[in-house]
């Protein structure tokens, strides 16, 4: 069923229930106090629903995997230790961001920012002139690959890993203002400005009103006013829209699902795929390729009348056969950003329970009365890392930004006199990794996955290299994610007693 008629059946639902709940005499089954009831005191109770799956992704059902190398390791750089993790379920897109899909992207942005704040949308324009290589001809590439309608359904290229992150801020805000437009709570409106657009965050905090077309009421018998807006707790709004974790990306790209029977690894895969050919098997598609790559020196393609793969450079996204998750292309035709900070060690110091390098804990601006700040000039709730005062003596982490953490860190320096080699963030990171001998920093993000211009090797999930979150490349995209709140099933059936 389409997501739109979901949420559509939930807002029939939801405001029949939340309008109707004053008469409602349940009860907490601890205090004995009605819910759901101003003369109670207003507590309201919503029953929980199954987050539904967004548009244009799957499910990835979590489980534990074998996380690093299968294979030899090639270039001998021992990043790529084996280690068993788990991975919570989650959500992926299951094609790559399109060229049109960031065309939306852009288009919005002008729409909205064009006039007053053209430097934001220079700001998330691809990078075009990627394509260029001073010892072939791709001008082609260069003038029409973003716009050309014919290549609309191939991957965005060129882009940093800042500006995939940025697309997925904007995503989940346009996603989330459709949901509230169809449940019938805003009216579109076209008219938005710089400082008053829909921005999740700031709808939750009561600095963006919009075109209203239906509230809620508030329980809360000493709120000044009876009805409010969509909160969190009401479980309308869809959680944020972000890159895969490099755990999350290489667990869903080998796509175990159809490769095990009763929690047994039938067989350990090399490639998205069963076995350890890069063609098809079955019947109707022998000898087909199942990934778009470089099959050697100079074959990018084929031969006319029998290419391989069918692709020069990139391939539309629906291009090959899923793997067992239905995502397309895990293995090739572009790479992809994920959301880890890059460290050789990553697999060897990996938490057991998703893994993740690159928390930065970021809270909310607020003002002297405690209130969160008034919103940016571009619309948006600012945001700052906390501080020392706000940690405190916190058991569970001592500082804000822990992209450097055990590994990098002054912890890892050789040096006794460590606040000599300290940079003005207090990061040894530099020195420890050497900028003469070595591309690491705190801003090196992990790519995933191989591309068009990539031999076999790389269609691996378990490869990995690096780039700096600010560069991009001409065989780099992404896809997003998201996170599954509340049962790890789909069925949301409850954990085995």
């Amino acid at each position: 069923m389409n997501i739109r008629k979901i949420f559509s059946i939930i807002a029939l639902i939801s405001v029949a229930f939340l309008t109707g709940c004053s008469s409602s005499k349940e009860q907490s089954s601890k205090t004995g106090w009605n819910v759901n009831d101003p003369k109670w005191g207003g507590f309201q109770v919503l029953h929980a629903h199954e987050q539904q799956t967004p548009n244009g992704m799957v499910f990835i059902e979590g489980g534990s995997f074998v996380m690093g190398s299968n294979q030899i390791d090639l270039m001998n750089s021992w990043d790529m230790i084996p280690r068993r993790v788990s991975i919570s379920s989650f959500y992926m897109d299951e094609i790559e961001v399109r060229n049109i899909d960031y065309n939306e992207y852009l288009f919005w942005l002008d729409r909205i920012y064009g006039q007053d704040f053209p430097e934001v949308v220079r700001r998330a324009h691809p990078d075009e002139l990627a394509w260029r290589r001073v010892d072939a001809y791709v001008e082609h590439l260069v003038e029409f690959y973003l716009t050309y309608p014919a290549y609309n359904d191939y991957p965005v290229i060129g882009v940093t890993w800042e500006q995939a992150n940025d697309y997925c801020i904007w995503r989940t805000d346009r996603v989330n203002e459709d949901i509230l437009i169809r449940m019938g709570f805003l009216q579109i409106d076209p008219a938005q400005t710089p400082d008053n657009h829909f921005n999740t965050a700031a709808y939750l905090n009561n600095q963006y009103v919009g075109l209203v077309r239906r509230q809620l009421p508030d329980m809360n018998p000493n709120a000044t006013e009876k009805r409010r807006g969509v909160q969190l707790r009401d479980g309308i709004l869809l959680p944020n829209f972000r890159l895969p974790t490099e755990a999350e990306w290489e667990y869903a790209a080998y796509g175990l699902k159809g490769n095990t029977f009763d929690e047994r690894v039938i067989e350990r895969r090399v490639y998205p795929w069963n076995g350890s050919n890069v063609r098809m098997s079955d019947r109707n598609h022998m000898g087909e390729m199942r990934a778009n790559f470089a099959r050697g020196r100079g074959d990018f393609m084929g031969v006319a009348g029998s290419l391989n793969d069918g692709a020069d450079y990139t391939a539309p996204v629906y291009s090959y056969a899923p793997n067992d998750f239905g995502l397309y292309n895990m293995a090739a035709n572009v790479s992809e950003w994920v959301m880890d900070v890059y460290r050789p060690l990553t697999f060897e110091e990996a938490h057991g329970m998703n893994p993740f390098r690159g928390n930065v804990y970021m809270t909310k601006v607020r003002d002297e009365d405690g209130e969160v700040a008034e919103k940016d000039s571009l619309g948006r709730i600012r945001f700052q890392e906390m501080t020392t005062e706000q940690i405190g003596d916190r058991r569970n982490f001592q500082q804000a930004d822990n992209r450097n953490f055990r590994d990098g860190d002054f912890a890892s320096t050789i040096s006794d006199d460590w606040l000599a080699l300290a940079d003005e963030s207090g990061s040894t990171t530099d020195k420890v990794y050497d900028e003469r001998s070595s591309l690491i920093n705190d801003n090196s993000r992990v790519v995933k996955g191989g591309s068009y211009r990539d031999r076999a090797y790389w269609l691996s999930p378990a490869g990995r290299r690096f780039l700096d979150q600010d560069r991009s490349e001409a065989w780099i995209g992404f896809r997003c994610a998201m996170s599954r709140i509340g049962s790890a099933t789909q069925s949301g059936a409850r954990a085995r007693q």
